[in-house]
Order: C-alpha cells, then structure tokens, then sequence
C-alpha cells in the first residue's frame, strides 16, 4: 500500500511539474468581447529612451475589464526576427466595439 501511495504522489509531483510551464492564452489576433460603449481616446503616455537599442515601444491601449474601460500603460519590446509588431486596437462591430489584442506576425 506505501509503495502505490508513493507512486501516486510521485506521479502527481511529476505532473505539477509539466503543467507549471503551460500557459493558455488567447491565439494571435484575439477579439475580446462585443462592448456597446465606445473606447475612450488613447491617452497621452511619455516615452523616455529605450532600454536597449532596437527596442521599441508599445503604447498602451484600452482594454474592457470587470465592466468598464481600463486603460494599461505601454512599455518597451524587444523585437522578433521575422515578425512585426501589430498594435491593440478596438474595431467598430455592429452596434458596437471589440478588441482586437496586440500580436507579433510574420
């Protein structure tokens, strides 16, 4: 009987351990949820010098959260070979709005 629990929780262990590096998140390109009530205009961030060189930055965007127009700061991102940077943006959807998430692309 020690030896089976043994085993279940050293297969447990292993398990915690494989799933700890799992992320889910949304495809590239994601719209979120439909809004009827337009986004704010995009606010006014200051942009200092970038960390590294070839950096560049992100500006910050409205996103949708608990009910309301969160707006979430920009920063700097090192760039990827091969891929470009598209921004957040909120698209005019039927009678009302939807984000489509930032995302790299080839």
């Amino acid at each position: 009987m020690k030896l089976k629990s043994l085993r279940v929780a050293a297969l447990a262990a292993l398990l915690s351990v494989a799933l700890a590096g799992c992320v889910v998140a949304p495809g590239p390109g994601y719209y979120g949820e439909i809004v009827y009530q337009e986004p704010p205009p995009v606010q006014y961030e200051a942009v200092g010098v970038a960390p590294y060189p070839g950096y560049f930055w992100v500006g910050g965007s409205w996103f949708w959260e608990g009910g309301r127009y969160a707006w979430r700061g920009g920063h700097w991102e090192a760039p990827r070979e091969g891929y470009r940077w598209v921004p957040h943006h909120w698209e005019h959807y039927g009678n009302g709005w939807r984000a489509r998430e930032g995302h790299w692309e080839r």
